[in-house]
């Protein structure tokens, strides 16, 4: 059976990437979100690179179901980002730029899916 070294794929790396970066952009959140949508947006982050490296350790179909759950993730990522610009957390050139990297990582995992068997 065929294990995948996580640190070596680069949707892991890009899914940790964007992970830092929403750790980052939440150190600039109010503080009376800390419990509410900064505590969403930081455990969907975590969870995409996360699901990619647990899954990594398991067979590829299972390990596919836990690249859906990164996915998953990451859409879940993008709904929380707008309500941050709706309710004026971030400007439209922040978010734009979360929404470039997360397409980015959806569709290299989606095609990374693709090609396990």
């Amino acid at each position: 059976m065929k294990r995948h070294n996580y640190k070596n794929l680069k949707i892991w790396k890009l899914g940790l990437e964007i992970t830092n970066d929403i750790s980052d952009l939440l150190e600039t959140f109010p503080k009376h979100e800390r419990y509410d949508l900064s505590s969403q947006l930081s455990r969907c982050s975590i969870s995409i690179p996360s699901n990619i490296a647990e899954g990594s350790a398991r067979t590829d179909k299972s390990f596919k179901h836990y690249l859906d759950v990164s996915l998953g993730s990451s859409f879940e990522l993008g709904t929380q980002l707008l309500i941050a610009y709706h309710r004026k957390y971030i400007n439209k050139k922040q978010l734009e730029q979360f929404e470039d990297k997360v397409e980015e990582f959806q569709k290299m995992t989606m095609s990374f899916q693709n090609k396990i068997t």
